[in-house]
């Protein structure tokens, strides 16, 4: 029997990555490492996502990232210290080029220009040669390479014709590509932070301490679970918990996206994150430090910006081979020129112009800043994407699933009616049904509302279906009209919308009838409205009976509907689906409902699901809106579309720009200047995610 590995999961910060060829070089240094079973390496946030075996040394991943080039840390919370120094840097060498650029139009002396030149090129321009001699140390190359290569082509050229006495010189070329593509990477780096505030924002909503009573200020590290702690007036929940004594309103938005402040009081659940707004609240304790819904909420919405679609796997395949063939396209267009008989100085300009606009930066970036932006964008709204290629399924989406308990219904029944079937009195089957529901924890259970029921044993949990056990003694089985149907019970017929479940006893017959009410949720309609218009089908698959399916259905204008599915037959009716050519959706929010979501091309569980559906879904909804629906597959399909512009684009970039500067269309500044735009344009692109209401 095969035993299960113990995985080890890292989070990386590297450093000194600049396109999608440090990328893939990374990536395979890290790949070599005995142990690592899968690594994805992200440029936008410049994280590697690593999941090893057991025993694996974190020294050993550090060293083979300082093999392939770069450094590497554990990950910790961003910073932007060294954004000052650079600021100051770019100002510098602006105040070194103007004399250059000045002396296109008025005489500056040559050494002038040597000097002002010599102090840009080694000390703006270290960076470059220190990243290209690590990557050819590699056996790479990278953008660093081909900035250092042209720029110490047009500088040298200059020095060699200056000391001839002849002209003209380039100095200003290679020093005005070092400070624009300096300045191109200085804002790179401002727009990678501001797409990446999903996360360092919901890291900066948690205090670091807790005051618990009699004890002052404690660290989160050595909360248990049980203790309680005070949350005051203004601040914010530092841990999951339980209110055990206050009433007050918390602002949840920052995490599940809700605007209006929400009414707690006692008994009622906090998320680490929340703000207190008007009261003094005492609150046990319920998770643990790092594991509360915010930490995994982050953990989620991290994962997914790590990972890559298949699209970006295949760019990243071309970013290998990028740069070799660029420098064979310089070292052609060099050749080129020298055999139509140009002069040298003019044959090295035009092939310095082909090694700076050259960039596979922007190919590197078009997908992660997307998907930065995207996830970001939507954990904002209270949706939370599990990963790239979910964003990619959800624009293809034909059909959307609805459960009906929870989903598209408030999820709260009332139990409507109690109608004895037997000879048990009325109040005897309350305390026995009670019994059993207390340990069940489906809505209708919960719904029985027994204060103190008796205690029920050897309880056993029948998804989509009820709940068996035994009780004083006996044996009983509370459930649908499909479960009593198992037992070989007979249930009269029912009639209206209301939901029905039985008790009954193997030894003594079917004992009563409970019928719950539940009402439609005031958005549904809307929602579903605004997904028909999309061109999506619907559909509904119930636990439910069939006639109160089909009355939800009726109200909510859902025609195809199935009523008394069973786990199973929610999982075979999707797949149905799938194989006529549907991309399918499932909505759920139940324990019932797990399977089914995993069924699904894309499974989206709903407001405060069970965790095995979260657990399941590949999108989770924050809050109990369904129009948040819609609004994650609009998202999904604008995510999806900037993605493929900026791949478009990046693309098309290079095949205009690289010919262009080829055949001397384009001098090493202006070609310096388009490489640096080109990442910027593509990270802004992206950066149009974090706005709009994505309705449509």
């Amino acid at each position: 029997m095969d035993q299960m590995v113990p995985v080890q999961r890292f989070e990386l910060a590297i450093a000194g990555m600049d396109c999608a060829s440090c990328v893939s070089r990374v990536e395979r240094s890290l790949a070599r490492v005995a142990g690592v079973e899968r690594v994805s390496v992200n440029l936008a946030t410049e994280t590697a996502h690593l999941e090893a075996r057991a025993g694996t040394s974190l020294a050993d991943l550090v060293a083979a990232v300082a093999r392939a080039g770069y450094s590497a840390s554990l990950r910790g919370p961003d910073t932007a210290l060294r954004d000052g120094w650079a600021f100051w840097e770019l100002v510098a060498g602006a105040g070194l080029c103007a004399p250059l650029l000045a002396g296109m139009v008025w005489a500056v002396p040559g050494w002038v220009e040597l000097a002002l030149a010599a102090v840009v090129q080694v000390w703006l321009g270290a960076r470059f040669y220190v990243g290209a001699a690590a990557a050819l140390r590699a056996g790479a190359g990278n953008m660093d390479l081909l900035v250092a290569l042209g720029t110490s082509a047009a500088f040298g050229l200059s020095v060699v014709d200056f000391a001839r006495g002849a002209g003209p010189l380039y100095f200003e070329s290679g020093a005005l590509v070092i400070v624009l593509v300096r300045l191109g990477k200085f804002l790179e780096a401002r727009a990678k932070r501001q797409a990446a505030k999903a996360i360092t924002g919901l890291r900066g909503l948690r205090p670091e301490a807790a005051h618990v009573p009699g004890r002052g200020d404690v660290a989160l590290a050595r909360l248990a679970v049980g203790d309680v702690i005070e949350i005051r007036p203004g601040e914010r929940v530092p841990v999951d918990g339980v209110i055990t004594a206050g009433l007050g309103s918390l602002d949840e938005s920052h995490i599940t996206g809700e605007g209006l402040a929400q009414p707690r009081g006692v008994g009622a659940g906090l998320l680490a994150g929340s703000l207190n707004l008007d009261a003094v609240l005492r609150v046990r304790v319920t998770s643990q430090a790092g594991e509360s819904f915010l930490d995994r909420m982050a953990r989620l919405i991290d994962s997914a910006q790590g990972s890559k679609p298949q699209m970006q796997v295949l760019a990243d395949r071309v970013a290998a081979w990028f740069v070799p063939v660029v420098v064979l396209i310089s070292a052609v267009t060099l050749g080129g020129w020298l055999l139509a008989g140009a002069p040298v100085g003019r044959a090295v300009i035009d092939a310095v112009s082909t090694l700076v606009i050259a960039c596979p930066c922007a190919l590197g970036l078009a997908t992660p800043a997307a998907i930065l932006a995207g996830t970001g964008a939507a954990a904002r709204r209270g949706i939370l994407i599990r990963n790239a290629d979910v964003i990619e399924a959800a624009t293809k989406v034909s059909l959307v699933v609805f459960d009906k308990t929870g989903t598209l219904t408030l999820g709260k029944p009332a139990l409507a009616r109690v109608q004895c079937l037997g000879d048990v009195p009325r109040d005897a089957v309350m305390e026995i049904a009670g019994a059993l529901a207390a340990s069940d924890t489906h809505k209708l259970s919960t719904a029985l509302g027994v204060t103190h029921p008796l205690r029920a044993e050897m309880v056993k949990s029948l998804p989509g279906l009820g709940v068996t056990g035994r009780v004083a003694g006996h044996d009983y089985v509370l459930g649908s009209a499909a479960l009593m149907a198992r037992h070989g019970f007979v249930v009269p017929e029912a009639e209206g919308a209301a939901t029905w479940s039985y008790l009954a006893a193997p030894d003594g017959g079917l004992l009563a009838g409970f019928a719950f009410a539940d009402q439609i949720r005031p958005e549904a309609a809307a929602a579903l409205a605004r997904l028909r218009a999309s061109g999506k089908k619907l559909m509904m698959l119930s636990g439910d009976r069939e006639a109160a399916a089909q009355a939800a259905g009726r109200t909510l204008g859902i025609d195809n509907v199935a009523g008394g599915a069973s786990p199973e037959a929610k999982i075979a009716a999707i797949r149905a689906a799938q194989a006529q050519g549907d991309i399918v959706a499932m909505v759920g929010d139940g324990v019932n409902d797990a399977a089914a979501l995993a069924a699904a091309d894309v499974g989206i569980a709903i407001g405060a699901a069970a965790d095995v559906a979260i657990e399941a879904a590949d999108i989770s909804l924050l809050r109990a809106d369904l129009q948040l629906v819609p609004d994650a597959l609009a998202l999904s399909r604008k995510t999806w579309n900037v993605l493929r512009e900026g791949l478009f684009w990046a693309v098309i970039y290079n095949v205009i720009g690289i010919p262009a500067a080829a055949f001397g269309l384009l001098s090493p500044a202006v070609a310096g200047a388009a490489m640096a735009a080109s990442s910027v344009c593509v990270l802004a692109n992206a950066l149009r995610l974090g706005r709009g209401k994505h309705k449509k």
